[in-house]
């Protein structure tokens, strides 16, 4: 079932480690398929090494495990509830890249201070709060809902990742692929931000006229840059 989504899922878990955006098993790459509401994910706690697109776990949207002789990743929640949020979303990503995990362990959003954010980011990067200690009786499902609640009053495709406080980022697209590029993004972005602030404590954001010029020219209804 899904074999050919199996394996794009299988290669986006692959280019974590590929990218440098995991440690040992400290990652996950999901996708949906949305005629069937299935997505895939990879298994829970299997180093990447070992790994095949067999091994790839088929959900449903209810959370039942539809095919797959392993658990699925610990955050299949939270990942579940992205897509039944938003259907703009095709892929998810979580991992706890070193800059990235450093900004949300800091509490602290990232600012857009250049043109390397704005190309892919319109505005901050948000670090959404804490969870409380009742919601984290439910703890996957409600950091999920919590990227929701943010989201449904922002825009999902213009900042296409976010920081959960105090445990790390989540990034998504239009497909796993496109997931996996936003997280590599965002991991360069939140370094840059952190080097600049070391270089100057006083930076200030870019200005927004910059900020718009580059996120438009990518994305904007007249966009120009590229192919």
């Amino acid at each position: 079932m899904l074999e050919e989504l199996k394996k794009k899922v299988y290669e986006a878990n692959m280019d974590l480690p590929k990218y440098g955006l995991v440690t040992f098993t400290w990652g996950n790459a999901s996708a949906i398929d949305r005629e069937t509401g299935y997505f895939v994910i990879k298994p829970s706690g299997v180093d990447y090494d070992k790994l095949t697109p067999d091994d790839m776990v088929v959900m449903d949207l209810n959370m039942n495990k539809i095919e797959g002789k392993l658990k699925p990743s610990s955050d299949t929640a939270t990942h579940c509830e992205l897509y039944k949020a938003f259907p703009e979303i095709g892929g998810v990503v979580h991992t706890h890249s070193t800059w990235a995990t450093s900004w949300a362990q800091s509490g602290r959003s990232i600012p857009c201070y250049g043109t390397t954010h704005a190309d892919y980011i319109y505005g901050e990067v948000p670090c959404l709060r804490n969870l409380t200690k009742e919601e984290l009786e439910d703890y996957e499902v409600n950091t999920g809902k919590l990227i929701v609640e943010h989201f449904k009053q922002a825009d999902v495709v213009a900042v296409p990742c976010c920081l959960c406080k105090n445990h790390g980022p989540f990034t998504w697209g239009k497909d796993a692929a496109e997931a996996v590029h936003n997280a590599v993004v965002l991991e360069e972005v939140a370094k840059m931000a952190a080097i600049c602030e070391m270089v100057n404590p006083k930076a200030a954001p870019a200005p927004q006229c910059l900020q718009d010029k580059h996120y438009y020219r990518k994305h904007g209804a007249n966009a120009y840059y590229g192919q």
